[in-house]
């Protein structure tokens, strides 16, 4: 089964840079090859990625050719990788780099120009996967649609349809990394949201956290159960357990809520 998921992140579109025509040909493979992939382009020196890089940026990120990311040689006639890259540093919104070189002695010259990843020649299938999973994860942030989390619905995707789940459907959230599965009676659904932000929002809503994984509706709460010093909350079908650090406030709010 998909997960049902909110945001997709976009497809990268590549700009390769290097002046060797067998490294970079063999660099456009790996590229085209990945499945994050949309495009891979290819330059072969500086120059030419300056040009093609501001004609990118001027054309606007909706662009088809716009770039996404520079995977970016270090030694090349003329400017280097280096210069290219702190040029680019002036740009109002510059695409990510990645830098690729057979020498290892930059890379501290390369992290302080904000690269997102250092790869060395030559360049290996699963090194290379790893820098483009690295790049998608940045652009995925940088594109993300704010979600609305303080209306009284939340957007989800469903089979390619958007539908709004009213949140007092929701029973619990469960942390998963930057993301948080919203839990109801008929299912769930993947939102790109950390919890945290649905703990600020949702507080007066009546949702508590009880774990550093999950956020529970405090009304759908069915039992609370104690085991030797233990705690955990059943809602339905679902036993959830409660970090020691939130057993007494989830205690205290279950006894005003019962007048007790």
């Amino acid at each position: 089964m998909v997960p049902d998921t909110f945001y997709t992140p976009p497809m990268l579109r590549v700009l390769a840079v290097d002046d060797e025509e067998p490294a970079l040909e063999e660099l456009l493979y790996l590229l085209r090859a990945d499945t994050r992939v949309r495009s891979a382009e290819g330059a072969s020196g500086a120059t030419e990625a300056l040009r093609r890089i501001g004609a990118a940026v001027d054309a606007g990120p909706d662009d088809p050719a716009a770039i996404d990311v520079v995977f970016l040689d270090i030694h090349m006639a003329g400017l280097t990788g280096l210069d290219v890259a702190q040029l680019l540093a002036g740009f109002a919104a510059p695409p990510l780099i990645v830098f690729v070189t057979a020498h290892e002695g930059f890379a501290v010259q390369a992290f302080d120009l904000k690269a997102v990843d250092y790869v060395l020649k030559p360049v290996r299938r699963e090194r290379l996967a790893e820098a483009v999973r690295r790049v998608a994860e940045q652009v995925g942030d940088r594109s993300a649609p704010v979600l609305d989390t303080a209306g009284d619905q939340i957007p989800v995707e469903l089979g390619g349809v958007i539908r709004f789940v009213p949140i007092d459907d929701i029973a619990y959230a469960e942390a998963q990394g930057d993301y948080a599965r919203l839990h109801t009676a008929t299912g769930s659904h993947l939102v790109r949201v950390p919890l945290t932000t649905l703990e600020e929002r949702w507080r007066s809503r009546g949702f508590v956290r009880i774990h550093r994984r999950h956020l529970v509706a405090l009304g759908r709460i069915d039992e609370l159960r104690l085991d030797a010093g233990s705690m955990s909350v059943r809602i339905g079908t679902a036993e959830l357990a409660v970090s020691r650090r939130h057993s007494r406030a989830l205690r205290d709010l279950l006894m005003r809520r019962t007048g007790r």
